[in-house]
């Protein structure tokens, strides 16, 4: 009897791989989405601190420091959340792009494709 599960024929082997570098491209293109997240809460970040600065002067600091101070932590924690999402994006989109470029070395028709 043969394995149903192995490949039997090179046009199989191909579609297989071919799906494979499919899987790869679509974790790759989430990362970028999450690295675009990160992105995306740092230029928020920025945007509250820009109005903050904007209207410093119509306020008094004493009055206003127990809504900045829960504010300023709450930045701390969306930048650590940002610094988060774009290195771990980063390390993903690295590890799929050495998948992809073993898979590039072993089959030249997908260098082909790929390049």
């Amino acid at each position: 009897m043969s394995n149903p599960l192995l490949p039997k024929g090179d046009s199989e082997l191909d579609a297989m791989i071919l799906n494979e570098v499919q899987v790869l491209l679509s974790e790759k293109r989430t990362s970028l989405s999450t690295m675009r997240t990160g992105i995306a809460v740092f230029a928020f970040l920025l945007s509250v601190l820009s109005i903050l600065i904007a209207t410093s002067g119509s306020y008094q600091l004493q009055k206003v420091m127990q809504w900045l101070v829960p504010l300023l932590l709450l930045n701390l924690g969306l930048i650590a959340l940002g610094v988060y999402l774009i290195a771990h994006a980063f390390r993903r989109i690295h590890h799929y792009d050495r998948l992809i470029d073993g898979f590039k070395r072993k089959h030249s028709k997908l260098a082909e494709l790929l390049d």
